[in-house]
Protein backbone atom coordinates (compact mmCIF):
# COMPACT_ATOMS: atom_id res chain seq x y z
CA UNK A 1 0.00 0.00 0.00
CA UNK A 2 1.19 3.40 -0.94
CA UNK A 3 1.17 6.53 1.74
CA UNK A 4 -1.16 8.05 -0.23
CA UNK A 5 -4.07 5.26 -0.09
CA UNK A 6 -2.65 3.55 3.41
CA UNK A 7 -6.00 1.84 3.97
CA UNK A 8 -5.09 2.63 8.06
CA UNK A 9 -6.38 -1.13 9.01
CA UNK A 10 -5.41 -2.88 12.13
CA UNK A 11 -5.51 -6.27 13.41
CA UNK A 12 -3.58 -7.67 10.68
CA UNK A 13 -1.47 -4.66 9.08
CA UNK A 14 -0.38 -2.45 12.75
CA UNK A 15 1.07 0.41 11.71
CA UNK A 16 3.48 1.43 9.08
CA UNK A 17 7.05 0.90 9.91
CA UNK A 18 8.37 1.09 6.30
CA UNK A 19 7.43 2.68 3.05
CA UNK A 20 4.84 1.28 0.74
CA UNK A 21 3.98 -1.61 3.30
CA UNK A 22 2.97 -2.13 6.91
CA UNK A 23 4.42 -4.18 9.49
CA UNK A 24 3.38 -7.71 9.72
CA UNK A 25 0.99 -7.82 13.05
CA UNK A 26 1.59 -10.35 15.75
CA UNK A 27 -1.93 -11.65 15.67
CA UNK A 28 -1.25 -13.94 13.04
CA UNK A 29 1.19 -15.66 15.17
CA UNK A 30 3.40 -19.09 13.91
CA UNK A 31 1.40 -22.42 13.98
CA UNK A 32 3.36 -24.23 17.03
CA UNK A 33 3.63 -28.15 17.40
CA UNK A 34 1.04 -27.64 20.23
CA UNK A 35 -1.91 -26.60 18.87
CA UNK A 36 -4.48 -28.76 18.02
CA UNK A 37 -4.52 -29.63 14.35
CA UNK A 38 -7.54 -27.46 13.32
CA UNK A 39 -6.12 -23.92 14.94
CA UNK A 40 -2.22 -24.77 13.26
CA UNK A 41 -3.65 -25.28 9.73
CA UNK A 42 -6.34 -22.01 10.42
CA UNK A 43 -3.00 -20.43 11.54
CA UNK A 44 -0.93 -21.03 8.41
CA UNK A 45 -4.07 -20.42 6.36
CA UNK A 46 -3.92 -16.82 7.94
CA UNK A 47 -0.27 -16.13 7.70
CA UNK A 48 -1.02 -16.94 3.81
CA UNK A 49 -4.00 -14.64 3.72
CA UNK A 50 -1.68 -12.04 5.23
CA UNK A 51 1.34 -12.36 2.41
CA UNK A 52 -0.97 -12.08 -0.12
CA UNK A 53 -2.86 -9.87 0.90
CA UNK A 54 -0.07 -7.33 1.36
CA UNK A 55 1.02 -8.42 -2.06
CA UNK A 56 -2.35 -7.20 -3.24
CA UNK A 57 -3.20 -10.58 -4.48
CA UNK A 58 -7.09 -10.28 -2.97
CA UNK A 59 -9.08 -12.65 -4.21
CA UNK A 60 -5.98 -15.23 -3.34
CA UNK A 61 -6.07 -14.30 0.18
CA UNK A 62 -10.07 -14.39 0.69
CA UNK A 63 -9.43 -18.10 -0.55
CA UNK A 64 -7.10 -18.46 2.11
CA UNK A 65 -9.23 -16.89 4.72
CA UNK A 66 -11.77 -19.76 3.52
CA UNK A 67 -9.77 -21.95 4.21
CA UNK A 68 -8.86 -20.93 7.88
CA UNK A 69 -12.51 -20.53 8.42
CA UNK A 70 -13.70 -24.09 7.11
CA UNK A 71 -11.17 -25.54 10.11
CA UNK A 72 -11.89 -23.01 12.24
CA UNK A 73 -15.47 -21.37 11.67
CA UNK A 74 -15.41 -19.11 15.17
CA UNK A 75 -11.88 -17.81 14.26
CA UNK A 76 -13.17 -13.86 14.70
CA UNK A 77 -9.37 -12.71 13.50
CA UNK A 78 -10.02 -14.51 10.41
CA UNK A 79 -13.55 -12.80 9.91
CA UNK A 80 -11.68 -9.52 10.81
CA UNK A 81 -9.22 -10.12 7.91
CA UNK A 82 -11.93 -11.15 5.48
CA UNK A 83 -13.44 -7.85 6.18
CA UNK A 84 -9.95 -5.80 5.63
CA UNK A 85 -9.92 -7.74 2.34
CA UNK A 86 -13.47 -7.04 1.18
CA UNK A 87 -12.53 -3.57 1.94
CA UNK A 88 -9.82 -3.44 -0.68
CA UNK A 89 -12.11 -4.63 -3.07
CA UNK A 90 -14.87 -1.76 -1.97
CA UNK A 91 -17.33 -4.68 -1.43
CA UNK A 92 -19.13 -2.68 1.85
CA UNK A 93 -21.89 -4.80 2.68
CA UNK A 94 -19.95 -8.11 2.91
CA UNK A 95 -17.10 -6.12 4.47
CA UNK A 96 -19.63 -4.93 6.88
CA UNK A 97 -20.64 -8.36 7.05
CA UNK A 98 -17.21 -9.87 7.90
CA UNK A 99 -16.82 -7.41 10.89
CA UNK A 100 -19.83 -7.86 12.23
CA UNK A 101 -19.18 -11.48 12.40
CA UNK A 102 -15.99 -10.62 13.86
CA UNK A 103 -17.24 -8.70 16.55
CA UNK A 104 -20.14 -10.99 17.60
CA UNK A 105 -17.49 -13.37 18.25
CA UNK A 106 -15.42 -11.12 20.09
CA UNK A 107 -16.97 -7.97 21.53
CA UNK A 108 -15.41 -4.97 21.92
CA UNK A 109 -12.30 -6.21 20.11
CA UNK A 110 -10.69 -2.76 19.19
CA UNK A 111 -9.29 -3.32 16.12
CA UNK A 112 -12.20 -4.54 14.65
CA UNK A 113 -13.51 -1.84 16.25
CA UNK A 114 -11.38 0.67 14.35
CA UNK A 115 -12.10 -1.57 11.02
CA UNK A 116 -15.49 -0.44 11.72
CA UNK A 117 -14.73 2.98 12.20
CA UNK A 118 -13.12 3.21 8.69
CA UNK A 119 -15.20 1.30 6.64
CA UNK A 120 -17.82 4.28 7.62
CA UNK A 121 -15.01 6.48 6.54
CA UNK A 122 -14.63 4.79 3.13
CA UNK A 123 -18.54 4.69 2.45
CA UNK A 124 -18.68 8.70 3.19
CA UNK A 125 -20.07 8.57 6.30
CA UNK A 126 -17.80 10.79 7.57
CA UNK A 127 -19.64 11.35 11.18
CA UNK A 128 -20.24 8.25 11.87
CA UNK A 129 -16.73 6.88 11.21
CA UNK A 130 -15.18 9.87 13.08
CA UNK A 131 -17.49 9.31 16.40
CA UNK A 132 -16.50 5.32 16.14
CA UNK A 133 -12.92 6.41 15.89
CA UNK A 134 -13.34 8.19 18.96
CA UNK A 135 -15.51 5.68 20.84
CA UNK A 136 -12.23 3.54 19.92
CA UNK A 137 -9.58 5.91 21.54
CA UNK A 138 -11.12 6.11 24.80
CA UNK A 139 -11.04 2.36 25.31
CA UNK A 140 -8.59 1.44 28.30
CA UNK A 141 -5.45 0.48 27.42
CA UNK A 142 -5.94 0.78 23.14
CA UNK A 143 -2.26 0.68 21.93
CA UNK A 144 -3.06 1.98 18.50
CA UNK A 145 -4.15 5.18 19.11
CA UNK A 146 -2.33 6.89 16.86
CA UNK A 147 -3.03 4.80 14.07
CA UNK A 148 -6.49 5.52 14.74
CA UNK A 149 -6.31 9.65 15.48
CA UNK A 150 -4.69 9.27 11.54
CA UNK A 151 -7.36 7.54 10.27
CA UNK A 152 -10.12 10.51 12.44
CA UNK A 153 -7.72 12.84 10.32
CA UNK A 154 -8.08 11.38 6.97
CA UNK A 155 -12.04 11.20 7.26
CA UNK A 156 -12.00 14.69 8.57
CA UNK A 157 -9.70 15.88 5.58
CA UNK A 158 -12.45 14.03 3.46
CA UNK A 159 -15.28 15.60 4.67
CA UNK A 160 -14.06 18.84 3.95
CA UNK A 161 -12.94 19.58 7.77
CA UNK A 162 -9.43 20.53 6.81
CA UNK A 163 -8.68 22.64 9.99
CA UNK A 164 -9.93 19.62 12.29
CA UNK A 165 -8.03 16.80 10.05
CA UNK A 166 -4.74 19.38 10.78
CA UNK A 167 -5.34 19.05 14.30
CA UNK A 168 -5.96 15.10 14.27
CA UNK A 169 -2.71 14.73 12.39
CA UNK A 170 -0.85 17.13 14.85
CA UNK A 171 -1.74 14.63 17.55
CA UNK A 172 -1.26 11.67 15.74
CA UNK A 173 2.42 12.82 15.22
CA UNK A 174 2.52 14.03 19.10
CA UNK A 175 1.90 10.46 19.67
CA UNK A 176 3.72 8.83 17.07
CA UNK A 177 6.72 10.94 15.80
CA UNK A 178 8.99 8.63 14.65
CA UNK A 179 5.66 7.10 11.96
CA UNK A 180 6.77 8.54 8.15
CA UNK A 181 2.78 7.85 7.11
CA UNK A 182 1.84 10.19 10.06
CA UNK A 183 4.56 13.07 8.89
CA UNK A 184 3.71 12.30 5.02
CA UNK A 185 0.20 13.16 5.35
CA UNK A 186 0.71 16.09 7.81
CA UNK A 187 3.15 17.63 5.42
CA UNK A 188 0.81 16.80 2.62
CA UNK A 189 -2.18 18.55 4.35
CA UNK A 190 0.10 21.72 5.50
CA UNK A 191 1.16 21.66 2.02
CA UNK A 192 -2.68 21.68 0.33
CA UNK A 193 -3.02 24.67 3.02
CA UNK A 194 -0.50 26.72 1.81
CA UNK A 195 1.50 26.48 4.94
CA UNK A 196 4.62 26.15 2.99
CA UNK A 197 7.15 26.33 5.82
CA UNK A 198 5.61 24.07 8.01
CA UNK A 199 4.83 21.52 5.17
CA UNK A 200 8.66 21.86 4.61
CA UNK A 201 9.85 21.12 7.62
CA UNK A 202 8.26 17.53 8.05
CA UNK A 203 8.60 16.64 4.24
CA UNK A 204 12.26 17.45 4.55
CA UNK A 205 12.60 15.42 7.94
CA UNK A 206 10.80 12.31 6.29
CA UNK A 207 13.20 13.08 2.98
CA UNK A 208 16.36 13.31 4.99
CA UNK A 209 15.45 9.99 6.83
CA UNK A 210 15.23 6.03 6.06
CA UNK A 211 11.72 5.88 5.05
CA UNK A 212 11.68 8.24 1.77
CA UNK A 213 9.74 6.82 -0.96
CA UNK A 214 8.65 8.08 -4.56
CA UNK A 215 5.34 10.11 -3.22
CA UNK A 216 7.29 11.66 -0.49
CA UNK A 217 10.20 12.75 -2.58
CA UNK A 218 7.09 14.02 -4.96
CA UNK A 219 5.57 16.04 -2.36
CA UNK A 220 9.33 17.32 -1.40
CA UNK A 221 9.90 18.77 -4.68
CA UNK A 222 5.85 20.47 -5.17
CA UNK A 223 7.31 22.21 -1.73
CA UNK A 224 10.26 23.35 -2.56
CA UNK A 225 9.17 24.39 -5.85
CA UNK A 226 6.62 26.72 -4.75
CA UNK A 227 8.88 27.67 -1.88
CA UNK A 228 11.18 28.54 -4.96
CA UNK A 229 14.07 26.64 -3.62
CA UNK A 230 15.24 25.19 -6.82
CA UNK A 231 18.28 23.74 -5.92
CA UNK A 232 16.74 21.65 -2.89
CA UNK A 233 14.09 20.48 -5.74
CA UNK A 234 17.03 19.64 -8.71
CA UNK A 235 18.59 17.27 -5.41
CA UNK A 236 15.29 15.91 -4.34
CA UNK A 237 14.48 15.38 -8.10
CA UNK A 238 17.63 13.29 -8.80
CA UNK A 239 16.73 11.09 -6.27
CA UNK A 240 13.32 10.56 -7.68
CA UNK A 241 14.90 9.62 -11.36
CA UNK A 242 17.70 7.36 -9.43
CA UNK A 243 15.89 6.04 -7.16
CA UNK A 244 12.41 5.38 -8.97
CA UNK A 245 13.13 5.73 -12.74
CA UNK A 246 9.41 3.99 -12.95
CA UNK A 247 7.30 5.94 -10.83
CA UNK A 248 4.32 7.77 -11.56
CA UNK A 249 5.82 10.28 -9.83
CA UNK A 250 9.45 10.85 -11.81
CA UNK A 251 6.67 10.65 -14.99
CA UNK A 252 4.83 13.59 -13.75
CA UNK A 253 8.04 15.27 -12.81
CA UNK A 254 9.07 14.76 -16.46
CA UNK A 255 5.86 16.57 -18.10
CA UNK A 256 5.75 19.29 -15.37
CA UNK A 257 2.07 18.10 -13.88
CA UNK A 258 3.05 19.70 -10.48
CA UNK A 259 -0.49 20.16 -9.64
CA UNK A 260 -1.19 16.34 -9.24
Amino acid sequence: MTWGATALLLGFLTGCAAPGAARTASAAAAATPEMPDTARRARIRMELAVSYYQAGQHQVALGEVAQALAAEPTNAEAYNLQGLILMALQDWPAAQASLDRSLALQPGEPNTLHNAGWLQCEQGRYAQGIAALERVMALPRYGARAQSMMAKAMCQRRSGDLAGAEESFFKAHEMDAGNPVIAYHLGDLLFRRQDLERARFYVRRLNNGEYANAESLWLGIRVERAVGDAAAMRQLADQLQRRYPDSKEWQRYEQGAFSG
